[in-house]
């Protein structure tokens, strides 16, 4: 249900504008699903072995030694009130269960892992080796590096923010060991029958009569070509096993995820599911009866495994899960998962990495996640617009497509896997972001997230070994140059950023904190971009506006992505919209709310409501009546 504002009824207004040719279209109304939140959820996506790294050197392929590593200590409690302050209710510490990596910790009884099936030196995140313990790079005492998240678990809470890890059901690292098993637990593969390719409960598919071959490339040495032992382009795997990605090859393709080996769900090499499928009817069933409905079934080994995964991490205090590459795993498995997650915390927050939209309505409702990437559409199109490769306009057909599902659709313009906004690969400057994360963040009741550095305009500008620039490398040890400015050696209080770093900062903290409390943006949505441009006037074609409201609350919504003029022109709300909007005819003053600087008037006569805006390049405004 909506939250009620003990404040009278108001009514607000948000702004921003591009360029590109005028089409007439049709004004669109549409009626979002009422959702059991009572404000936005903001997620603040931060790679934990990056975050409190402090060391500048960035060497390519440089050592933990050379180039430093973060860890979980540094997440003090200063830096973490810092990051709720900022506007957040969720962290999402991304690389925590402990992966594979080039460095040596066998005095901790962990074996070494071979450059030859690990990428980077620091090691892929979405490599794990052991889901019952952590990155050991992560822990001042790798010893008790279990016992430090514990206490990270337990700080982050105290600061009023909720804990999200990874889990990666669809692929393991090459050498899995579990060190720390709980009692009764055997690792994947334990009892596996190697001679068959598929059985329904191996874990692995195999290949049989054939030795794993390490992918080579003219183009690619381990650790950039330094010696080491280990490095001799041969792992041991006899039978060898699918790759990550679903590659059967003995000797996998460079490209294919080759650090990794594929997890056998009960899904036949032919694509037929070797297990009970869900009864007709069952998107519409809740969890608990999802629940009900596995009890007693005979489910694959690897679905019960990874169901004891989350529950133990569940069991330690973890609020959620963010799930890598959710659609390569059967949605029955899901059902099956989630349900039991849920069953033990009603509130947990599960977020699937999931890019097909035809399979977005079975991941949410047959699933049971709570909320899907919304990179394809939402992403995609505002990526788009930024560029000069698409119009404004685009955003309202892809709002119309996703309008049952929009509360679960999470939206982002940065994050691990993709370039970072202010990279001359995406925006080219962290101020051209600004319009982008407006509509992100407003044009739907869903989740916003960001990613750290985003705030402060990161532009991941360097090569780092396995990472090249654009991305952050997740794969190497490296510093985040703009992060730590902010971080400035541990005060986590922004005081080496530069005074446009500073303004970025500032901006996102306005708006995400405005998110948090506005119940509009949990309320009604229309569009108001195609009656506009329909209707003749000096409107930009640059600009994009839509209105959202709730009982208490009223937002109208222009968005300027025009990177090079100003933009002066009358706003027009058509007469459905003020009726629906329950506005009536007269004179309210709009005041901005993000910044307090600007005010125009709108003026409501014979049910159509206008305004004049004058708004600059790249500018926002969110209007309060």
């Amino acid at each position: 249900m909506l939250k009620k504002s003990a404040v009278a009824l108001s009514t607000i207004v948000l702004f921003s504008t591009l360029s590109c040719e005028q089409k007439n279209m049709k004004a669109q109304t549409e009626t979002v699903t009422e959702s059991n939140s009572e404000h936005k959820i903001v997620v603040y996506q931060v790679f934990t072995r990056l975050f409190g790294n402090s060391n500048t050197t960035n060497k390519p392929w440089g050592t933990i030694e050379e180039n430093g590593v973060g860890k979980f200590n540094d997440f003090t409690d200063k830096a973490l009130q810092e990051i709720k302050d900022l506007g957040v209710t969720h962290i999402w510490y991304t690389g925590v269960p402990h992966h594979a990596l080039i460095n040596d910790y066998t005095k901790y009884d962990i074996s070494n892992d071979d450059p030859d099936v690990v990428k980077g030196r620091a090691g892929s995140p979405y490599a794990v080796k052991d889901y019952y313990n952590v990155n050991p790079d992560l822990a001042v005492d790798p010893a008790k590096r279990l016992e430090e998240f514990e206490a990270l678990i337990e700080r982050t809470h105290k600061n009023g923010l909720k804990v999200v890890i990874d889990i990666v059901p669809n692929h393991i690292a090459r050498k899995y060991e579990g060190k720390t098993n709980p009692k009764g637990v055997k690792d994947f593969g334990a009892d596996d029958d190697k001679t068959l390719e598929y059985k329904r409960n191996n874990n692995f598919y195999y290949i049989p009569n054939s030795k794993f071959e390490v992918p080579t490339d003219a183009n690619y040495k381990p650790l950039g070509g330094e010696k080491h032992p280990l490095a001799d382009g041969k792992f041991e795997e006899v039978p060898a096993k699918w790759t990550g990605n679903g590659s059967r090859l003995a000797k996998p393709d460079i490209n294919d995820w080759y650090e990794t080996v594929k997890i056998n769900y009960g899904v036949k090499p032919d694509g037929s599911k070797d297990f009970p499928t869900l009864p007709e009817g069952f998107d519409k069933k809740d969890y608990k009866a999802h629940a009900d409905f596995w009890k007693g079934k005979d489910v694959p080994d690897s679905w019960k495994k990874f169901k004891d995964i989350t529950q133990y991490w569940i069991d330690k205090g973890v609020d959620g899960f963010r799930y890598d590459m959710a659609e390569m795993v059967p949605v029955e498995f899901w059902s099956y998962m989630n349900s039991s997650i849920k069953m033990k915390n009603p509130n947990a927050f599960l977020l699937a990495e999931v890019y097909n939209p035809g399979e977005y309505r079975n991941y949410i409702h047959l699933g049971k996640m709570d909320y899907l990437y919304d990179k394809v559409q939402v992403y995609d199109t505002l990526k788009n617009i930024v560029q000069g490769r698409g119009l404004p306009k685009n955003i309202s057909g892809i709002r119309e497509d996703l309008k049952d599902i929009e509360h679960h659709m999470l939206h982002f313009l940065d994050n691990h896997d993709e370039q970072r906004l202010a990279s001359p690969q995406f925006a080219g400057d962290a101020k051209k972001g600004k319009p982008l994360m407006v509509v992100s963040a407003t044009i739907s009741s869903s989740p916003t997230m960001i990613y750290f550095g985003q705030e402060v305009g990161e532009p991941g500008a360097f090569d780092a070994g396995f990472g090249k620039n654009s991305r952050t490398s997740i794969f190497d040890y490296v510093g985040v140059p703009h992060h730590q400015r902010w971080m400035n050696d541990g005060k986590f209080d922004g005081g080496q950023l530069k005074p446009d770093e500073k303004e970025l900062r500032d901006f996102y903290k306005r708006l995400l904190n405005f998110t948090l409390k506005s119940s509009a943006l949990m309320g009604e949505f229309v569009q108001i971009q195609d009656a506009n441009l329909n209707a003749g006037s000096n409107y930009d074609f640059g600009l994009y506006s839509y209105v959202r409201w709730s009982d208490d609350e009223k937002l109208v919504i222009v968005t300027n992505f025009n990177q090079n003029t100003p933009v002066e022109c009358d706003v027009m709300i058509p007469a459905d919209v003020v009726k629906k909007m329950n506005l009536k005819d007269g004179k309210y003053k709009l005041k901005d709310q993000l910044y307090g600087k600007s005010s125009t008037e709108l003026i409501i006569e014979n049910g159509v409501g206008k305004f004049k805006l004058k708004i600059g390049v790249n500018e926002s405004f969110i209007y309060k009546i």
